[in-house]
């Protein structure tokens, strides 16, 4: 296991994840009038700052990765030439192009004359962070087929980076709410039970579409070869992935129908403090899960799934 590779990966989906995930969170989440308040701004200026470490990332990943694929033993015996041939001559080099060029994008817009229109500005950081993180199927086994099953494997692919971008971006601007509840009053937790109510309906979809691309893409990677699923390193690990979500789900049910009741009961009594605390303290299991899928889906990407 190329352990550097691994790190690389695990980063990049994190970190690309939240560039989509925050803004759009903001986006739905919040009405027209929320969307010009500070909490509004403070989740521009997080994905802005994330967006600038993603292009880090980006460069660290392909001088990584072309190290790997070159068979180069250090990085100074990298030949000038396998960066050519890999950045303009390989799908995932062009990934990486427009990868780029999203991400740039996605920065004028958060300190551009849109921060005067907030509602486009949250449209068209959402759009552009969706396109960074879209190409992150080019590096996986989303390429592995070609024709009309290709295009259906790397469309699946997409959509379960989307909705896991979506959830992982959730699940961090929860936090960052929670974060800075106690600082506000009545309002402030009011406006946190209603936006984890209206989650609802978005969680709802987005685990609809991570359960079907899910399956799509482990059909179209195994077949009906179930039994590698406990013979194989990435089928073992792949069922280890598939418990952390469940356990995900039950976190997230959780969340839904006993502690933002809960939360919503403890404004009349104006006492939210501690089930403030329980919320947080479940949240940060749900997101503890989700990072440990980040890690295994870093090291899938780099195995043999046959």
């Amino acid at each position: 296991m190329d352990w550097e590779n691994v790190i690389v990966r695990f980063s990049l989906y994190l970190d690309l994840m939240l560039v989509f995930g925050l803004p759009l969170f903001a986006m739905y989440s919040l009405n027209s009038l929320e969307r010009e308040s500070i909490t509004a701004k403070r989740f521009v200026a997080k994905s802005k700052v994330l967006a600038i470490i993603a292009i880090v990332l980006s460069i660290v990943g392909f001088i990584v990765s072309t190290k790997m694929m070159s068979g180069a033993e250090s990085y100074f015996d990298i030949a000038p030439d396998a960066f050519s041939m890999a950045l303009f001559e390989m799908s995932f080099g062009t990934a990486l192009l427009i990868r780029l060029a999203a991400l740039a994008l996605f920065v004028v817009l958060g300190t551009s004359i849109f921060t005067k229109r907030p509602s486009y500005q949250l449209v068209f950081m959402s759009g552009f962070g969706g396109v960074a993180l879209a190409t992150l199927a080019w590096g996986g086994h989303g390429v592995m087929n070609e024709d009309v099953k290709g295009f259906a494997h790397l469309g699946a692919d997409i959509v379960h980076l989307i909705a896991a971008g979506a959830w992982v971006g959730a699940l961090a601007s929860f936090l960052l709410l929670l974060s800075w509840t106690p600082k506000g009053g009545r309002a402030e937790v009011e406006q946190l039970g209603r936006m984890l109510n209206g989650f609802a309906i978005m969680g709802s979809v987005i685990v609809s579409a991570l359960l079907v691309t899910g399956t799509i893409n482990y059909l179209m990677i195994s077949g009906l070869n179930f039994g590698s699923i406990f013979t194989t390193t990435y089928g073992i690990l792949l069922t280890i992935k598939l418990v952390f979500f469940l356990a995900m789900l039950a976190l997230a049910a959780a969340n839904r129908y006993q502690l933002t009741p809960k939360l919503e009961a403890s404004i009349a009594s104006d006492n939210h403090g501690p089930a403030i605390a329980v919320l947080k303290g479940s949240l940060i299991l749900e997101s503890g899960c989700a990072l440990l899928i980040l890690a295994l889906i870093a090291c899938l990407g780099m195995l043999n799934p046959l």
